[in-house]
């Protein structure tokens, strides 16, 4: 055994220390199930952190006629109905039970005077169903799941990277991983393992993730484990990310900037949405102001750096510095740039995994016997386009169920098969990696990819361009095996991006290989040459490994939810 390998035993472990990581956590210690939390990134700063707009639930406290049903409705219409109707109706159901957790743990919601939590529309709600905590809801969250876990004394180990799901036979008995300070390896024993280590749109040359988060990681592991991904071409662009500095491209805008009375031109001084939506003009849905924005710069009509021009300098002062702080802000330190007299340069970014690990919608359950998968690291509630909101109150529900599930998977064990091959196998692969010392390195081949993700397998595609991206994921999945890894007294970082850039190539070929599948125009999967929705491709792509992909029936939707799908007016609505 490596001297510098300690081990651990737990009966649930959950990867991934955001908030789906955290409230899974938090049920199994109210279970009073022993439970590790680890994770690659400081639980106090999560990718949930950045989630700014709000959480859904059928309230009604500033509608009385919202009901479950209708969110349900709402969910499956913004999903062009490839979200599954069991999951869409568990998320609805649950979600004002989720909201009174979070309130009895301390979450400060925004309040109306009599004391009511206040909510808001989001684009494509028919009610006000939208609960938040100013414009830092995921922060706040976060923050809410963290004490609540503190006061529990729920162990966390966020420096650490996991680099493969044990298995024997196709069960899971733990996790293998090392300390990204000092590369001291970890060998988990576990009863069950929990996957919440988020999506994969880092791949993209632009996106809302920071540069260690969402790239692909729960896709591998999850692969390498037995499990399989669904839909992973389903990805949504957000309309609005900073172009500019280099190292904090995709950096949102909140679409509170266009929800304020926003506008959006090109090079020339268009205000090209009157081209693509001139009834709700900027209000429109994201994925049409993602492909209206994209079209733009895609015909010459961008500006000179490739993006387009949002502007609120017309807005009142008063009006930008209430209603938009941490837009102001945010431009103020990365650019410099005072948004109440200059535009901002915006493009597209890849902003939501809405595909992912194939589950089971009762429990979360991956079919690998042990093995669940939760928040955007799973797959089954959003389908082509995600209903703003949607995302935090998912992590809230599933994140009790699974909790449970696994708690009483545990405890109904007989005993935990292990096997020291699978051990010594995991335990190779870091020893080999820290040994590799060619040529390549590994920075430049994830730019490699992000590269081929954004010319070939972005907002739009076709057929050639998906094939070309394939050929080239192949030419830098060969150059791969020539990296070289190099730790040094900053810590083992250089290890963690080789891992992540093999998380990254398996996360590209699902994502390239399922949009060549899906050969219509649905949601945010928008190709040229299938330019309308195909009726025989409403159906989840389940893609087990290169080259295998089977097509997946969405189950019916339930008559108590169908009397409630409509068409929903945006007008007078903050879209998500």
């Amino acid at each position: 055994m490596n001297p510098t390998e300690r081990r651990l035993a737990t009966s649930v472990l959950v990867i991934g220390t955001g908030g789906s990581g955290l409230r899974a956590a938090i049920q199994l210690a109210e279970r009073g199930t022993e439970v590790l939390l680890v994770g690659k990134r400081p639980s106090a700063d999560a990718h949930t952190n950045l989630a700014a707009g709000g959480i859904n639930a059928a309230l009604g406290t500033m509608d009385t006629e919202d009901t479950w049903q209708q969110h349900a409705a709402d969910t499956l219409q913004e999903s062009y109905f490839l979200a599954d109707p069991r999951t869409v109706r568990i998320v609805a159901e649950g979600a004002a039970r989720g909201i009174a957790e979070l309130e009895s743990w301390g979450m400060p919601f925004a309040r109306e005077a009599d004391g009511r939590i206040s909510q808001r529309f989001f684009g494509a709600h028919t009610f006000r169903r939208t609960a938040f905590a100013g414009d830092y809801t995921g922060l706040e969250i976060q923050r809410t799941l963290v004490n609540r876990a503190r006061q529990l004394s729920v162990p966390i180990i966020d420096t650490m990277y996991v680099t493969r799901i044990l298995t024997r036979d196709g069960v899971v008995f733990g996790a293998y991983g090392f300390d990204l300070g000092d590369g001291t390896r970890y060998l988990i024993h576990a009863d069950a393992v929990i996957l919440a280590a988020g999506g994969h749109t880092r791949i993209w040359r632009r996106t809302s993730s920071r540069r260690d988060e969402n790239t692909g990681d729960s896709f591998r592991l999850a692969v390498t484990a037995g499990a399989r991904i669904r839909d992973p071409e389903l990805v949504q662009f957000h309309p609005s990310g900073l172009i500019a500095p280099e190292d904090a491209a995709g950096t949102l805008v909140s679409e509170a900037a266009r929800g304020e009375g926003g506008i959006l031109r090109n090079q020339l001084g268009e205000r090209f949405m009157a081209r693509y939506d001139p009834d709700r003009m900027e209000l429109s849905t994201r994925d049409r102001v993602a492909l209206a924005a994209y079209t733009e710069i895609k015909e010459g009509r961008g500006s000179r750096n490739g993006g387009v021009w949002l502007d609120v300098s017309h807005l009142p002062r008063e009006t930008i510095m209430q209603r938009l702080p941490r837009v102001y802000q945010t431009l103020i330190e990365l650019q410099m740039l005072d948004i109440t007299t200059t535009p901002i340069e915006v493009a597209p970014t890849a902003h939501y995994s809405m595909g992912g690990v194939w589950v089971r919608p009762d429990d979360h359950g991956t079919g690998v016997p042990g093995l669940y998968a939760i928040g955007e690291a799973a797959s089954g509630l959003h389908g082509a386009n995600r209903l703003g909101g949607n995302s935090l109150i998912e992590l809230l529900v599933y994140g009790r169920i699974t909790g449970d599930a696994a708690a009483d998977y545990s405890a109904g064990l007989d005993a935990q098969q292990r096997d020291a091959a699978a051990v010594a196998e995991a335990r190779d692969e870091v020893d080999r990696l820290l040994a590799a010392d060619g040529p390549e390195n590994v920075r430049s081949l994830q730019r490699a990819i992000r590269d081929t993700m954004t010319e070939h397998a972005g907002v739009v595609r076709d057929e050639a361009g998906l094939k070309t991206a394939l050929a080239r994921l192949d030419d830098i999945e060969a150059t791969a095996k020539d990296v070289g890894v190099h730790p040094d007294l900053a810590g083992f970082q250089d290890l963690a991006h080789a891992f992540d850039l093999r998380s990254s190539l398996v996360a590209a070929r699902a994502t390239v290989e399922a949009a060549i599948e899906r050969r219509e125009t649905r949601g945010c999967h928008n190709r040229a040459d299938f330019p309308e929705p195909d009726p025989a491709l409403q159906v989840n792509l389940v893609w087990s490994g290169p080259g295998q992909i089977t097509r997946e029936a969405v189950a019916p939707v339930p008559t108590e939810i169908a009397a409630f799908v409509r068409e929903v007016s945006t007008a007078g609505k903050l879209v998500e």
